[in-house]
């Protein structure tokens, strides 16, 4: 069963706010970090303290930011914990974090850190929550699929929803194995979406338009259709087909892309390829 939502970005009215969010620690500031701290604050629900070596430390109006864990506040004891770290680095800084496990839910956006090998290195009792989010979270335009592992509550899982729908749409699965094909397509699918862009705009330098206005053309038809397709309900093929007709420029380049060989194939390929190798890192 998949449970969807999606965060209304507007109005914010899905949010938890900033005066009954609990104490959050987030563990981690680069971009991925980054993109979850600043969509909490537009929306009240800031961490209460943030580690990371590679940020100044300081203490601003929302959040402490540290160096290590060494100097979180003493008796400081959050609701949440937020792993986003490199998933390389997980086994030497994760059970550093143990010592919240009695009380806190893990929410985990490590790629390829399973929560049957996360546990182990929370004491192994930990509540773990195992998340894809993808990179239009930097302009909340991201989608999360989020998975929790045994001994998550309703109230540590209500806890997590809303700290990543502050980035966007967020979905819910029972079966952890789906999280492989899911960073296949969202995870990766950003690559793929800019790699049409780049293809674009190279295709019309090769037929002639300055470089310029290709990569105008290229851009905006990417993310205006992009766009478009949000805003619909419609299927994507309907939206295709209204765009496509009888025989004029656009059927016949789709005669092209649709060949047996061509964009089908070669998307269900990458698919599969990404999610081999997803379930590779994951062991």
């Amino acid at each position: 069963m998949v449970l969807l939502r999606t965060f209304d970005r507007f109005t914010g009215s899905d949010a938890v706010t900033g005066s009954n969010i609990p104490p959050i620690l987030l563990v981690g500031l680069g971009k991925m970090g980054g993109a979850l701290l600043a969509g909490w604050r537009e929306r009240g629900l800031a961490a209460a303290v943030a580690v990371d070596p590679l940020v100044p430390a300081g203490h601003g109006p929302e959040v402490t930011v540290v160096p290590d864990f060494a100097s979180i506040p003493a008796g400081f004891n959050p609701a949440a914990v937020v792993l986003a770290v490199k998933p390389q680095g997980a086994a030497a800084v994760v059970p550093q974090y143990a010592r919240f496990a009695p009380d806190a839910v893990f929410l985990s956006i490590m790629a390829g850190q399973t929560i049957g090998g996360l546990r182990p290195l929370l004491g192994g009792q930990a509540a773990v929550v195992r998340a894809m989010p993808n990179t239009p979270a930097a302009v909340r335009r991201g989608v999360t699929v989020a998975c929790a592992g045994p001994g998550v509550t309703d109230a540590q899982r209500a806890l997590c929803d809303p700290l990543l729908a502050a980035i966007g749409a967020v979905a819910w699965v029972e079966d952890e194995g789906l999280i492989d094909p899911v960073t296949a397509v969202s995870g990766s699918g950003p690559a793929y979406v800019f790699l049409l862009a780049e293809l674009l705009e190279r295709a019309a330098i090769e037929q002639g338009i300055p470089a310029d206005l290709a990569r105008l053309l290229a851009r905006h038809t990417v993310a205006g259709s992009g766009a478009l397709l949000a805003a619909s309900t419609e299927d994507a093929a309907v939206l295709r087909h209204a765009v496509t007709s009888p025989r004029g420029t656009t059927e016949h380049a789709l005669a092209v892309l649709m060949e047996e060989q061509a964009w089908p194939a070669l998307v269900s390929r990458a698919v599969a390829a990404a999610t081999a190798r997803s379930r590779e890192l994951a062991g």
